[in-house]
């Protein structure tokens, strides 16, 4: 993007000019000289000029080539056997080659006009050789040459150089650059009149030699091109003869042929600034895409969960006749000593009457031990070899009692109402699975806080969307229930994938089940309390993600529940939980560039406004979990810092399902901190 800014001009362009009337530093010597500035050697050499001789004119044209006049210029030239000197600028070198090497073909001599064409008298030494050095590369790159002939932006005549300019002359000429001014300004670049032109380019006394200055390009260059032959004609007439500088000057030609080393970088850099130039194009498409795709989900979200809200809240509104016949809560436990306790507990208040299952999957820890000694009479304990989340689930599903089966994480806590708000759906015959409100529970940490925002907003509001949509993709792991016929239509719990609970989901809807959400069926999670435990859990849903998308890819073309899911729920997953968060760095990268290179107020201006669209949502869902908002206060560190972390976690997903890859299933490191205040059925961590 740099690179592309540089080749128009967009990236470091500056149009101050200074204004300076100071000369003290100057060579009277060079004031009164002759526009051509040799400043060559070593601090002891004094300058010297060089006057265009009798009878001679050097025609020259700054700021170009243009791809609209420059080849009009030539023609002319062309015609009037006339050569000249082009002073260009590396940014319309790079973007006209053809017409560098035009000009070089017909004879012209090629000086350098910096790349970016500030006033160097504003800028530092350094910038004035990285002006330079990146004109020369273009040249190199574009016709093998590089020029020694050097007229800064800004510039006219030698006797208006003063002590801001002069500095710049200096330093150009110990880099063994020849500064070339001006005898004859025609401001032609203000469009004064072909007649203006014309007379301001006549010498002042008669046959007085004289360099006239020109422009080929920077705007409407039409009155130059019309005033042109009439001034080769004029001078002509007055027995004028026309010659580049180093002709005039008797030095040779300013351009010389650079070869191995200096054009193959030359060549390198062309080669580079010609693809960011044809690339751009694609990215500042691939940022509107993703700039509609990200206000589509802001707008599907607010719009799609006030419908969900309106629905489920009305007065009177039920799924069917009131669900009370019991319920079995399959909990797979794997190493969880430090959690379980806190998840039987709150199994125990339970307003539902349950069973709970507990499937030891091949602990190393007390987490068995603890269950039996608990000696809870609702709560069952099967142990059985370490075989897997999905086998562990499968397991307890095949020793529950009952039809209706709650499945909740061994890191998880219920309020004593969850059971029966999650189960109430079931009213309804087609609903086949429920997807609870998983909430986080250590969220005053600043990791725990950003998971909270991400879990009320990200997760949960998208719950309301994809309810109203009729394509929920994922029923939680840590608070879902189904039907146990549904659960066997589905094929039950597989581990073709690592997000188990995504795959079943997906599957429920392949076999024409409704999924729902249950807003008031709370579940308290412990949430990972580092970056690196967060990287492990979101690598791992992600990855998941895109497994469980690609093995249900054939509902796109199946008819019904399946094809709807297929042709509406896929797509949706895949916009808005794979293609938007891959594509979304765009967004920032645009901000950056923006801000940096083109203009930074309205750049921030448009950033903020997406960040305050995203604070509107955020709010929006806190109010509609009855959260309170004063979480968000960490949204703006949430956005820079932890939405890069996901980011770069779905993009190693990616990379990792394009290469085929396999992930093991990974344990993270739980402390039992979030707790069940049972008495008043608060969170307590």
């Amino acid at each position: 993007m740099v690179l592309r800014g540089m080749a128009n001009n967009e990236v470091f362009h500056d149009e101050r000019i200074a204004v300076s009337v100071d000369k003290g530093t100057v060579p009277t010597s060079v004031l009164e000289g002759g526009p051509v500035v040799d400043a060559r050697g070593d601090k002891n050499s004094k300058p010297v000029n060089y006057t265009i001789p009798d009878k001679t004119v050097v025609l020259s044209f700054d700021d170009g080539p243009s791809a609209q006049w420059t080849p009009k210029i030539l023609k002319v030239l062309k015609e009037e056997s006339i050569r000249a000197d082009f002073f260009v600028t590396g940014s319309m070198v790079t973007r006209n080659p053809a017409l560098i090497r035009q000009i070089v073909a017909d004879g012209h001599e090629i000086g350098v006009h910096t790349f970016t064409h500030p006033d160097l008298a504003l800028h530092s030494g350094t910038r004035l050789t990285w002006e330079l050095g990146e004109t020369q590369l273009a040249l190199a790159g574009v016709a093998g040459i590089h020029s020694s002939l050097f007229r800064p932006p800004y510039s006219s005549t030698v006797d208006a150089l003063d002590d801001w300019s002069w500095p710049v002359t200096e330093q150009a000429g110990s880099e063994g650059y020849l500064t070339a001014f001006i005898d004859k300004d025609t401001d032609d670049w203000k469009r004064p009149g072909v007649d203006s032109i014309v007379k301001a380019a006549m010498p002042d006394l008669p046959g007085q030699g004289e360099m006239i200055l020109l422009h080929d390009a920077g705007g409407n260059r039409a009155q130059t091109l019309a005033a042109l032959p009439v001034i080769i004609e004029k001078l002509k007439a007055q027995g004028y003869t026309f010659k580049t500088v180093g002709e005039a000057l008797g030095t040779g030609s300013a351009n010389t042929k650079v070869t191995s080393y200096n054009l193959w970088v030359g060549k390198a850099f062309l080669w580079c600034t010609t693809f960011s130039v044809w690339l751009l194009p694609w990215l500042v498409g691939l940022l509107a895409v993703v700039g509609v795709l990200v206000m589509a989900r802001f707008a599907l979200m607010l719009v799609l969960s006030a419908i969900h809200v309106r629905r489920t809240r009305k007065p009177g509104f039920s799924w069917g006749d009131p669900v009370t016949e019991p319920v079995t809560v399959v909990v797979p436990a794997y190493n969880e000593q430090e959690c379980i306790t806190n998840t039987l507990l709150s199994l125990a208040r339970s307003e539902h009457p349950i069973e709970v299952i507990v499937v030891d999957d091949g602990s190393t820890d007390d987490t068995a031990v603890i269950v039996e000694e608990l000696g809870l009479p609702m709560v069952r304990l099967i142990r059985q070899p370490n075989s897997g989340k999905p086998a562990a689930l499968n397991t307890g599903v095949a020793a529950a009692s009952y039809d209706l089966i709650v499945m909740m994480d061994g890191d998880t806590v219920f309020e004593p109402a969850t059971v029966r708000e999650l189960v109430q759906p079931f009213g309804n015959p087609r609903v086949g699975a429920v997807a609870g409100n998983a909430k986080v529970g250590n969220r005053d940490t600043l990791i725990g806080a950003w998971q909270h925002i991400e879990y009320v907003m990200g997760f949960n509001l998208d719950r309301r969307m994809y309810d109203v949509l009729n394509c929920m993709p994922t029923i939680p792991g840590a608070v879902g229930a189904f039907r146990r016929t549904a659960l066997q239509q589905a094929g039950g719990m597989s581990d073709d994938t690592l997000a188990e609970d995504t795959d079943v989901t997906m599957a429920l809807h392949r076999a024409g089940w409704k999924v729902v959400y249950a807003e008031d069926a709370r579940a308290w999670t412990e949430a990972p309390d580092s970056m690196k435990q967060l990287w492990s859990q979101r690598y791992r849903w992600s990855y998941g993600t895109m497994q469980a998308m690609w093995k249900h890819r054939h509902a796109v073309l199946e008819r019904g529940a399946a094809g709807h899911f297929g042709r509406v729920g896929l797509p949706f997953v895949a916009l808005f939980m794979v293609v938007t968060p891959l594509l979304a760095p765009a967004i920032d990268i645009g901000m950056v560039y923006g801000v940096v290179f083109v203009d930074a107020y309205k750049t921030l201006a448009a950033w903020f406004a997406v960040m305050a669209l995203q604070a509107v949502c955020a709010w929006w869902s806190f109010h509609l979990d009855k959260e309170k908002a004063w979480h968000l206060i960490t949204l703006p560190a949430q956005q820079v810092v932890y939405r890069v972390l996901m980011y770069m976690v779905l993009l190693q997903s990616a990379i990792t399902a394009l290469t085929g890859g396999r992930l093991r299933w990974q344990k993270l490191r739980r402390t039992g901190e979030v707790g069940l205040d049972v008495t008043t059925g608060a969170m307590s961590s």
